[in-house]
């Protein structure tokens, strides 16, 4: 249908614009009067050029989906009609991309759609945990409560995913600034040194020649070491898309010496912040474990909450399986277990969250502080190493001249 661009005069005389989605002018315009706005200019919004070159159009960020669930959330606190909310958002909002989104979300809710329903329909930006929660919010009728909760989860857990985040950043530029050092110099600079040597016609040192050699076998190799990485980086792709290949590498993962500690903490404080708040907002348990499951992050964890699913289903305690799996910390499964014995379930998984949140601060801390003195050695020692090298056949000859 085809948007209308109107300005006009709302019911208590205030000077007032938006946009409406409608099957003509005659229908807009009815549909404003509705609204108590007495149009005073209505005509078809101008068509964007680039609209169906999805590349070409603005993204929707998680910040964007955050602060449009918090703003929600207070309107309706605040005695405003869901409807007349998501209309006052979708004007205000200067993405065009979620814009339009917004728009079509309202316009199925005034077709008689709930909440949750015109949500499902992007899936890439409201998820499952989104719409669950939404949906309880709508049957239990607190939706103002739920989308606060869902606003102060997204933000606590963008906050964890930066923090992880911030902790691999800093390796991977510095080791990648290496790689791209070390090509060069064995590239360019050691072939120039190898030319002047070849003149001396005596023996080069060990080292000296050892990192000849290695340039010889980069200068004669580089493709077909890039193609291999490049067919090594395919093939781990299609493993890991497999069940069986996830579940191995994530396993691998949950052992590895440094960062295995760490994975292991942000998956625990993701379950314990997910579950939590969806039970919390009265999602059915079976369903919360569903979700939380899906946000683990890891297949190995994931597999472990879906056992914790059936153990439910047959009537047994959320904490027997969470022990067996010995995945889980007992601290945490013994909270765990408290909570359900108290009928504090939430409460005591927030605070678990709470915790590992802190645990990951210090986790990253750490990594970043043992991480930083080992990068730089290993720069610093593989070039200094390289330089020394290719200065001994220099310091040799000067040796022979002075003596």
């Amino acid at each position: 249908m085809p948007v209308y661009v109107w300005a006009g005069v709302d019911g208590s005389g205030r000077e007032t614009k938006g946009e409406i989605e409608a099957r003509d002018e005659q229908t807009a315009r009815l549909l404003l009067s509705r609204k108590k706005v007495r149009v005073k200019k209505l005509k078809t919004k101008p068509k964007d050029l680039f609209e169906n070159l999805r590349f070409l159009q603005p993204k929707v960020r998680t910040k964007d989906i955050v602060i449009f669930t918090r703003q929600l959330s207070t309107m309706i606190d605040a005695g405003l009609p869901l409807v007349r909310g998501l209309e006052i958002l979708a004007s205000q909002q200067e993405n065009s991309t979620f814009k339009k989104m917004l728009t079509q979300i309202k316009t199925d809710v005034e077709s008689g759609s709930t909440f949750a329903e015109a949500l499902k329909k992007y899936p890439k930006h409201f998820d499952r945990l989104y719409c669950n929660m939404v949906a309880a919010g709508e049957i239990g009728g607190i939706l103002d409560e739920v989308l606060r909760r869902l606003s102060d989860y997204m933000e606590k857990a963008q906050a964890l995913k930066a923090k992880v985040k911030s902790a691999m950043t800093y390796p991977i530029i510095v080791l990648a600034i290496s790689m791209l050092v070390l090509s060069i110099i064995l590239l360019f600079v050691i072939p120039t040194f190898a030319k002047m040597f070849a003149d001396f016609g005596s023996a080069l040192p060990l080292p000296t020649q050892i990192v000849i050699n290695l340039s010889n076998f980069v200068k004669s190799y580089f493709l077909v070491m890039v193609a291999l990485g490049v067919v090594f980086v395919f093939l781990f792709k299609k493993y890991y898309s497999t069940q069986k290949g996830r579940f191995t590498v994530d396993r691998l993962l949950l052992k590895a010496p440094v960062f295995g500690p760490l994975i292991r903490k942000v998956a625990v404080a993701k379950f314990a912040r997910t579950l939590g708040t969806l039970i919390n907002s009265g999602v059915p348990i079976i369903e919360a474990l569903n979700v939380a499951a899906g946000t683990a992050g890891n297949k190995v964890i994931e597999e472990t909450i879906k056992n914790v699913k059936a153990s439910i289903s047959e009537g047994r305690s959320i904490a027997q399986p969470l022990m067996n799996s010995k995945i889980f910390p007992s601290m945490v499964v013994q909270m765990i277990s408290v909570g359900e014995t108290t009928g504090a379930l939430d409460a005591m998984l927030n605070k678990i969250a709470d915790f590992y949140d802190e645990e990951v601060d210090a986790a990253v801390d750490a990594l970043t502080s043992m991480i930083e003195p080992f990068m730089i050695v290993f720069l610093g020692g593989t070039i200094g190493g390289i330089i020394i090298a290719m200065y001994l056949p220099i310091f040799k000859m000067a040796d022979v001249v002075s003596g």
